[in-house]
């Protein structure tokens, strides 16, 4: 094949090409050459010192590697095979990573001999030996930005792989350039965001520009290459370096495609010549026709780039218009050939190409086009297609729709004459679209239910965001055609219900799912807001119209239930003639769908949802309240009236159910209506209370506690103030509290039932909207905390000596972690004065505490760590022994370990360090145990340094406090750390840093008193930034 024998293109700023201090082709013999001669002779006496001590900037890889305690160099430089040389180099990869914040490691020599070691033996190695080493090369180039202008010459490096003869320098030179780009551009572990965008953007200032610029200068000499098996690897490389190129993170912000808002290129105003140029546009379509997928495909991508491009970047209309012209016509050539569109990537990637027209550009742009109208009509067509290949396009199709809703809604703010064509193509595609999911209800699906479009919630509601827009762009016609297809099927479905056996369950099937789409479809219009297009009177009867055929449709499907009382009810009310009619017949769709629907769990689900929304919102709140069925509901919620709370499969939805039951309740300020609508609850609460022991274990008695404790939560969390929570605590105490002592001394082995009683309980005890807040002359608080001490203790004292041989977090940890979170809310809900156990020498308080800690400590530091919810539950209850300020430590998990530290610290500073007083026994107990791990406080101050020194540290406040209490636990361990520190720094840096160090203790007393924690905060703030100053 024939490869460019000069570099690519540079900028035009530049006069020739540039000559690198890392330049390949260099002659004589230099520093950095000697020191690959080295490294590769496998010389290690003395005048390899010698040379190194005559330039001790210069770092061969000998002396990099030697760094790393568990690496071999020399076996690494002798190594030819592959299989051994790239686990090594992934070693070194990793090690670059996370050493180098901390560690000044020579890396100019190590990319030296990358280089070289590429250019002598790189074209025979093996492609993922060859991407390991470049991986190496561009990690180590990323780290040492800053630190050397050197490593910012390897754009120049790549170039001159790039001007050599072999194709293989010239594949990797690309490769160099692909990984650069990539690596600049993600953030990496050992370096922290703001380091990184450092870099990332004088990477963009500097260098990108120019290998965007190689990138098309490759595309451009390789499009005419006539050997399409040797050139088809480097296309591939230079398509990809052009989108890396393209899809940089310019300003900092993550690129979110599917989103608008963050869907715009950020390309610098430096590019603007090449981006305006047409030929970098047509390249891309150029190799779209000429090339097969992927590289098709990623032509595409850098077209949907391209068509992003901010517009910021055309200063004038003339430049816009020419760009987007460009792009019209080319979309024009594929829609009019077709060419590529077989491929279900191409397919998908063109469609999002033709989603971003309306984005970036305005309706008056694309009707100023010479070839808008052929163009719209290509698109339509195309949209129309697509809509009919709903099963092969189904995830496409978002984004033509997306096209032609923007393109409806900017319709009212065109000026002009100029028509856009679309009052004749969008009723089409509105028809299109209806029509084509009737279609995939008729066409049938596979065992998998994934296929069903129906099924898929996320994509349905992405198609049904656009389409509303599109019918009511011509809302008169739209309507018709819906009523006029909807007409037909109501009437079958009607017929249907009428017959005694349903007849063809296959026909039913099609029927029914052709009835979900009409009513997504309705309810998707309803919810858009009404358009500028025509009146709002008008509009307004339409939905009427629509509306009245899905209420239509529920007298329909609720036309064959027997028993509907409750349905009886509601049609005697619709005299009324106002707004309660609705909702009348919502409740009773409502009410009859957990009446007669018990078996299906998701209909219970999503009806208990619309319920709960109902009763949630304020005015449609109080409008339930009107309705004779709301009132019924309220006190008749039994069994026998909702058959699904009697189902074990809809356990769950009880929660919700009660839930909403407690929204409607509690609006009415009276505990009258309050005690009688919790009738049906206490009938069921005496009859548990009244089962002797004997008959407690069956399973009737399980399932209606199980029950009954689902119900109470969803009551308790609906109480939101204090006059609602003390409603149903003096129902609740202390008349009822026993059962659940009960149940607890009966079921503790059983989660199904020890579950629902510790959430209700966690629930009960959560003082959110200060809801626990009694009197100043109640004893309220105590006493609810003595029943959570009696409940925890009942439970861990039984779940500790009962073995546990199968799924232990379900059995075991679950529990022991609801009965911490019991205790962690009701010790910090300030509603209980804990001094007073230990006056009245009540057990309540040191009871639940000890068996807290010994739940705690009966589960092994693995499990701990494995389970998420676990370690900070096991911290928090850190906080009980020292009862200090608990309340803000449950703000972030960083923040809860930090301030765990500072009171064991601050414990043990102030009651032994300082302390005076005889010791309390848990003050021995803590000196015991630090004597006998002596460096623990050492080992903790120790990583909070390298937290603050070495780190992204975002809660600088928070992990102060602790070092001062450590420090003043011990300033030999201080001063000792001191000296560690100053040592691993270089030696022209010692004395600074050192007069850092004596600057944090200043005007820094020996105490924790605010003030003088406040001192060291500010000093450590200042001791940070002018240690990390270089």
């Amino acid at each position: 094949m024939r490869v460019p024998k000069t570099s690519p293109a540079r900028p035009a700023h530049e006069e020739g090409p540039k000559r690198s201090r890392w330049n390949l082709e260099a002659t004589g013999p230099s520093p950095l050459a000697e020191a690959r001669e080295t490294s590769l002779s496998g010389e290690s006496g003395e005048n390899g010192k010698e040379r190194a001590s005559r330039n001790p900037k210069i770092w061969g890889p000998d002396r990099f590697l030697t760094t790393l305690p568990f690496f071999d160099p020399r076996a690494w430089i002798r190594t030819t095979g592959d299989r051994f040389l790239n686990p090594r180099l992934a070693i070194v990869d990793a090690s670059v990573t996370t050493a180098a914040p901390v560690l000044d490691f020579p890396a100019k020599g190590c990319g030296i001999y990358v280089i070289n070691y590429l250019a002598s033996r790189g074209p025979e190695l093996q492609n993922f030996v060859v991407g390991s080493l470049i991986q190496l090369l561009c990690r180590i180039t990323k780290f040492g930005w800053f630190d050397d202008d050197r490593f910012r010459e390897v754009v120049n490096e790549a170039t001159n792989f790039l001007s050599q003869a072999s194709s293989g320098h010239y594949s990797i030179g690309l490769k160099m350039l692909n990984q650069l780009v990539s690596e600049m551009s993600q953030p990496n572990q050992g370096m922290s965001l703001t380091n990184h965008r450092k870099v990332a953007c004088s990477f963009r200032d500097q260098s990108l520009f120019q290998i965007f610029q190689i990138s098309l200068t490759s595309l451009h000499q390789l499009k005419s290459d006539e050997d399409m098996q040797a050139v088809s690897v480097l296309r591939e490389l230079a398509l990809s370096l052009s989108l890396k190129c393209l899809s940089f993170d310019f300003v900092g912000t993550s690129v979110d495609e599917s989103s608008e808002e963050f869907g715009t290129v950020q390309i610098p105003s430096s590019w603007k010549p090449v981006i305006q140029d047409p030929s970098t546009l047509q390249i891309f379509f150029d190799y779209y026709s000429i090339t097969e997928p992927p590289l098709s495909k990623e032509a595409l991508e850098c077209l949907v780039r391209l068509a992003s491009v901010r517009r910021s970047l055309f200063t004038d209309d003339p430049a816009r218009s020419q760009f987007l012209a460009h792009l019209m016509r080319g979309t024009k050539e594929i829609l009019q050939i077709g060419q590529g569109l077989a491929d279900h990537d191409n397919y998908h990637e063109f469609c999002r190409l033709l989603g971003r027209f309306k984005v970036n550009f305005q309706l008056s742009e694309l009707l100023s086009v010479e070839i808008y109208t052929d163009w719209i009509h290509l698109v339509a067509e195309f949209t129309t297609k697509s809509l009919q290949s709903w099963q092969w396009a189904s995830n496409s199709v978002y984004y033509l729709l997306g096209l032609w809703s923007r393109l409806v809604t900017s319709v009212p703010y065109l000026k002009g004459d100029t028509p856009s064509l679309l009052d004749e193509t969008v009723p089409k595609i509105t028809e299109g679209f209806i029509t084509s999911r009737f279609s995939s209800v008729q066409g049938g699906f596979s065992d998998d239910l994934s296929d069903n479009p129906l099924d898929n919630i996320e994509l349905l509601q992405d198609q049904l965001e656009c389409f509303p827009y599109l019918c009511r762009f011509q809302y008169g016609s739209s309507s018709v055609y819906i009523i006029k297809i909807m007409e037909p099927i109501l009437q079958a479905y009607t017929e249907r219900a009428r017959l005694p056996t349903h007849g063809d369950v296959d026909e039913l099937s099609v029927i029914e799912g052709q009835i979900a789409w009409i009513v997504h479809i309705i309810a998707a219009i309803l919810k858009v807001r009404q358009t500028t297009c025509c009146s709002t009177e008008s509009q307004e009867l339409i939905d009427a119209e629509l509306a009245a055929r899905v209420l239509q449709l529920i007298n329909i499907t609720d036309s064959g239930l027997h028993s509907q009382q409750l349905y009886t009810r509601l049609s005697e009310l619709l005299g009324i003639h106002d707004h309660l009619v609705l909702l009348n017949i919502i409740v009773g769709k409502i009410a009859t769908n957990l009446k007669c629907y018990t078996e299906c769990e998701e209909v219970i689900e999503h009806t208990l949802s619309l319920f709960l929304e109902l009763a949630s919102g304020y005015m449609t709140g109080k409008l339930l309240l009107k309705l004779d069925s709301i009132k019924f509901i309220i006190s008749h919620h039994t069994r026998e009236n909702f058959p699904f709370l009697e189902d074990n499969r809809c356990s769950h939805s009880r929660t919700t159910f009660y839930y909403t039951l407690g929204y409607l309740i509690f609006m009415e300020d009276s505990p009258v209506k309050f005690k009688s609508s919790m009738e049906p609850l206490l009938q069921v609460m005496i009859g548990l209370k009244t089962t002797p022991d004997a008959a407690f274990r069956s399973d009737a008695v399980k399932y209606a506690f199980i029950g009954l404790m689902r119900d109470l939560r969803g009551i308790a969390m609906a109480t939101n103030s204090r006059r609602t929570y003390g409603l149903l605590f003096d129902w609740l105490y202390p008349a009822h509290m026993p059962l659940l002592l009960k149940a607890i001394s009966h079921w503790a082995d059983v989660p199904q039932v020890t579950t629902p009683l510790l959430k209700f309980m966690a629930e009960f005890v959560l003082n959110k909207a200060q809801r626990l807040t009694f009197d100043s002359s109640s004893a309220n608080g105590i006493l609810l905390f003595r029943e959570v001490s009696k409940l925890v203790v009942a439970y861990g004292s039984r779940i500790l000596s009962h073995p546990i041989s199968t799924d232990v977090y379900a059995n075991k940890y679950k529990g022991i972690w609801i009965s911490l979170t019991i205790l962690t809310r009701a010790m910090t809900g300030n509603y209980v004065n804990f001094g007073v156990f230990e006056l009245y020498g009540d057990r309540a308080l040191a009871d639940v505490l000890d068996i807290s800690l010994k739940m705690i400590l009966s589960i092994s530091l693995s499990d701990i760590l494995a389970y998420q919810k676990w370690a900070q539950a096991k911290v928090v209850m850190v906080f009980i022994p020292v009862r200090l300020d608990w309340h803000a430590f449950f703000e972030v998990e960083d923040m809860v370990c930090a301030s765990a530290i500072d009171n064991l610290a601050s414990f043990y500073f102030n009651n032994i360090t300082v302390g005076e007083m005889p010791p309390s026994p848990a003050t021995m107990n803590l000196a015991r145990h630090v004597a006998e791990c002596p460096n623990l406080f050492a080992e903790i101050l120790k990583t909070l340094f390298e937290i603050v020194l070495f780190e992204d540290c975002g809660n600088q406040w928070s992990l102060s406090r602790p070092m001062l209490s450590l420090i003043l636990i011990s300033e030999q361990v201080f001063n000792d750390l001191k000296v560690q520190i100053l040592a691993s720094q270089p030696s022209d840096q010692v004395e600074r840093l050192s007069q850092c160090f004596d600057k944090l203790m200043a005007d820094v007393t020996r105490s924790l008193e605010s003030k003088n924690r406040d001192k060291f905060t500010q000093n450590l703030t200042l001791f940070r930034h002018e240690f990390r100053v270089k």
